[in-house]
This record gives structure tokens, sequence and C-alpha cells, in this order.
């Protein structure tokens, strides 16, 4: 069964993002993004985490993506699976269960199995496990 592990945003801007959040008690890591990803996590309780995507990051996997403008997003809710093959079979009953398909799962450059998919009200569900081996 998935467990809930993060929660993402789309952000035009990471450090200033990042700084927002700051404001509200997360702690980012410093320097904020070594590597040039446009990507990073703050810890939340419960082994949660929160995390940044830069704009330029979600189009590199997903170039049709746009601001909202009735259908981009810029949240979605993660969801961690225990493999890559419970990633596939996640996405295929959410889609049974009424969700639209968004991004068929895919074997990301990141280390990861990854899938997209909109809840019956649009909103973005990402499915993940790292890769095996």
């Amino acid at each position: 069964m998935p467990k809930f592990e993060a929660i993402g945003a789309v952000v035009a801007d990471l450090e200033r993002s990042a700084a927002f959040y700051r404001e509200l008690g997360l702690e980012f890591p410093e320097p904020l993004d070594p590597e040039g990803h446009g990507h990073v996590e703050a810890s939340l309780p419960g082994e949660l985490r929160f995390m940044l995507d830069t704009e330029e990051t979600v189009r590199s996997f997903d170039p049709d993506w746009s601001p909202p403008s009735g259908g981009g997003h810029r949240s979605a809710l993660a969801f961690r699976c225990d493999s890559p093959a419970e990633v596939d079979a996640s996405y295929a009953r959410l889609l049974e269960s009424g969700g639209t398909a968004h991004k068929e799962p895919w074997d990301a450059f990141w280390g990861q199995r990854y899938a997209e998919v909109k809840d019956p009200d649009g909103n973005v569900v990402d499915l993940f496990a790292p890769l095996e081996g």
C-alpha cells in the first residue's frame, strides 16, 4: 500500500519561495540547491517532507506543464510505493477508481519510478519508488 510521504509545490523562484516558507518555520538546507536541480526539501513532523521544484525542473520531465490556468498545477500530493512495480499497479488502480492519467509511469533521471494521476477534482497525485539496482 502506498505511504503518504511528501507535499510538493511548483515555484517560479526557488530562493524566493524558500525564503517565504522559512518564515513559516520550514528549514531548508544551505546552500539551497548546490547541484542546480531546481529542487529542495524541508523535513516535516511525522517523517513527511515539503518539496519545492522550479518550473524549469517540472518542464524537464513534463514539457507541456504551464502555470495554473485551467490545466496546470503548482502543488501535488506525493505517495511513496514499495517498489517500481507498485507504482505501476497503483497508477492502474487509481485510474480504475476515478482518476485521470496525467503522466504514465516512467523511470525518472533522479532514480525513481514515477507517475502522476489527477484525482477526480483535477489535483495531481504523484506516485514514486526508488529504482531497484
